[in-house]
């Protein structure tokens, strides 16, 4: 339980001081993803230690993408992806970063309601409660309502400023709407759980997406990677000699082993 505290608190320094989406945190978040890894070998039923492994092992993915335009989409879906878990993270960063990423893109609904809940999360943290907090973005999503709100902003008072001003803007613009996307099953896109049916899918090993077919399985795991972001990945490490990209792919092949099919190998 100590050594759980302790870890916690530490994860918890880390995910508030440093950046989400830059590469120059890349060593950061792979250095705890390699801690946790071994924590997780260690004491494998520990559900805190696996979430938090889940975390770092996606802030590496996220971190490993930028200043590649090739994987620029993959590091947004790692971002979305991460919402996922923003009772652990510290939220307001994470809806932040999700929101300015989803931008940076285009997917401009998406912003949208991000970045609204990110000032939404802005207020209650001037009010030290979330009793005012709408969840009704979110409700047939996996994101969790419960959030660790921090004591005070971790995003800097003019891009705080900036989210406000694209908000109000972008709220006057009728082709950019406040819902999120949603895919074939009629899902939010990034959702692991099909409210329709209640089935959970594999979640990529890549983005943290849903894999819903055209999987790559691999011989050691049971996990899984959406085959196109794997394919895309792969080019995009041998293409741009990444040493980030490579260290993701180092920790994947130790974790879960070659492709069960030789033309999703990670060479």
């Amino acid at each position: 339980a100590v050594v759980s505290t302790q870890s916690t608190g530490m994860c918890s320094e880390l995910f508030l001081s440093e950046s989400f989406s830059s590469l120059t945190a890349y060593k950061t978040w792979s250095a705890l993803r390699d801690v946790l890894a071994s924590l997780v070998e260690k004491i494998p039923d520990n559900k805190e230690f696996s979430t938090l492994l889940e975390c770092a092992h996606l802030l590496s993915v996220r971190t490993s993408c930028s200043g590649h335009k090739q994987l620029f989409e993959i590091g947004v879906k790692a971002s979305v992806s991460l919402l996922r878990y923003t009772n652990y993270l510290i939220p307001d960063k994470a809806f932040y970063e999700a929101g300015i990423a989803c931008r940076s893109i285009g997917w401009n609904n998406m912003a949208f309601v991000f970045l609204n809940r990110f000032l939404d999360i802005c207020d209650a943290i001037e009010d030290g409660n979330t009793d005012m907090l709408d969840h009704s973005d979110f409700a047939d999503t996996d994101i969790p309502y419960d959030i660790m709100l921090p004591e005070d902003h971790s995003i800097q008072e003019d891009e705080r400023e900036e989210a406000k001003e694209w908000v109000l803007a972008v709220s006057m613009d009728q082709q950019v709407q406040q819902v999120l996307n949603t895919d074939e099953r009629g899902c939010y896109e990034a959702s692991l759980m099909n409210i329709h049916t209640s089935v959970t899918s594999p979640q990529c090993i890549l983005t943290g997406y849903p894999v819903l077919r055209g999987e790559v399985v691999f011989r050691n795991s049971s996990r899984v990677a959406n085959k196109d972001d794997w394919n895309v990945y792969v080019m995009a490490r041998k293409v741009t000699h990444s040493v980030e990209c490579q260290d993701v792919m180092s920790y994947l092949q130790q974790t879960t082993g070659a492709p069960s099919n030789p033309s999703y190998s990670f060479q």
